[in-house]
């Protein structure tokens, strides 16, 4: 069974990394680029929001017990399979863990570009994840998330 603490402490997490780079970003990816102190806190919790979405995600599938995915972006395909996300939703946080890789893991230089529009529209695609796991918990008797 869900343990809505957990959801709940990660859900509360996200938001904090949300709210973290809403705070540091910056209007273009060129001044984000001039601000490396910007662009290291902005990288480093678009990470965490990304990993905490993965987290949540990996609670859910293991808690249902569901069928483990073969990779971390494949965590949000089975998701929307058991109808907690929209496709929509699985198929952007399965292309953000990319994003997520490139930085915790440091697979090249970080593309200011890329991460600019993950700080900006992309934070949207985030709220959205956390919005559709509430209201898949709140339909499956776990309100408290």
């Amino acid at each position: 069974m869900v343990d809505p603490d957990i959801v709940a402490s990660k859900l509360a997490d996200l938001a904090h990394r949300i709210e973290r780079v809403r705070e540091n970003r910056r209007d273009t990816a060129e001044a984000l680029a001039a601000d490396e102190n910007a662009l290291d806190v902005v990288s480093f919790n678009l990470m965490l929001a990304i990993q905490a979405c993965a987290d949540i995600a990996s609670h859910l599938i293991a808690d249902e017990g569901w069928p483990p995915p073969a990779n971390l972006a494949q965590s949000f395909s089975c998701l929307a399979q058991h109808g907690v996300l929209t496709d929509g939703t699985a198929k952007t946080l399965g292309r953000a863990v990319g994003l997520r890789n490139v930085v915790a893991h440091a697979y090249g230089r970080i593309n200011v570009t890329v991460v600019h529009g993950a700080a900006t529209s992309g934070l949207d695609d985030l709220q959205r994840f956390a919005a559709e796991v509430a209201r898949w918990l709140a339909t499956h008797g776990h309100p408290e998330a």
